[in-house]
């Protein structure tokens, strides 16, 4: 399940983008030994502070599983500004209608514990990526610049997801080597990796469904009397076993909370 956070609605999902930071740390610091810096263990740099837009996967526990950072390239980003040596001299690519996405990476720790298939490091990762170019297909974005390694161009091309262009060399990049991937975002394109995924239906979470999923995470770690009603949502939006499914549990809770909270407001 996916939440866009940008400028518009970041002040709403504070807690999220803290755990996406914390995910982070966790995937390029400790698991791949990026020399990254790291802030309250948190994973941050300047190009945070542009106002990007981060695509964030939820699991049915409200957990931030899976991010990724889209960067406008009329502005400073990582090919120009981090891994120019890449582009062999050359400009770098720079229009309003090719995005950046970097900063991919999905919690694998808490996924391999998952039951659910919709919950396996797979089906998120294609999920990442359905909703980065659903996102940027719908803002009249056409191509997105990434700079991965070989790993992940290895991952892209078995999920249907194959660059078809690379810009410039394959550069050390420490313990790794770094390319530049170009991917259209196209509807073939989307619809190979749903394919791949077996992605059915609306991937994307309203700001109300995705904070009343984030409710619920902090919930059930504070454990909080619920009402039944409470308790049969939440064991929909669980038992779910398709995107479709948690989306309609989450709304139906939605709906159910805001009458709620409607009926205290007057009450008070």
């Amino acid at each position: 399940m996916i939440i866009v956070i940008d400028a518009l609605n970041r002040d709403r999902f504070s807690d999220l983008v803290k755990e996406m930071y914390r995910l982070r740390a966790r995937v390029f610091r400790d698991r791949l030994g990026w020399d990254v810096k790291i802030t309250d263990e948190m994973e941050m740099d300047i190009f945070d502070s542009l106002d990007p837009a981060y695509v964030v996967s939820l699991d049915q526990d409200g957990h931030v599983v899976g991010c990724m950072r889209l960067l406008q390239t009329t502005g400073p980003h990582m090919l120009a500004d981090v891994f120019a040596d890449i582009l062999e001299g050359e400009p770098p690519l720079r229009s309003p209608q090719i995005w950046e996405a970097t900063r991919f990476c999905v919690d694998t720790e808490r996924l391999a514990r998952g039951g659910h298939t919709t919950n396996s490091i797979s089906y998120v990762t294609s999920e990442v990526m359905v909703g980065a170019f659903e996102y940027g297909r719908d803002a009249g974005v056409l191509d997105a610049v990434a700079v991965i390694d070989p790993v992940m161009n290895r991952v892209m091309i078995r999920s249907g997801n194959a660059p078809y262009d690379y810009i410039g060399k394959t550069v050390d990049m420490g313990k790794a080597h770094a390319l530049a991937a170009l991917l259209d975002c196209s509807n073939e394109r989307i619809d190979r990796i749903r394919a791949h995924a077996g992605i059915e239906g609306d991937v994307f979470l309203s700001d109300a469904e995705a904070l009343s999923l984030s409710e619920r995470g902090k919930a059930l770690r504070t454990e909080p009397v619920k009402s039944d009603l409470e308790i049969y949502c939440d064991e929909q939006i669980a038992n779910a076993t398709t995107t479709k499914e948690r989306v309609d549990a989450l709304r139906l809770k939605a709906t159910l909370v805001d009458k709620i909270r409607s009926r205290t407001d007057v009450g008070a």
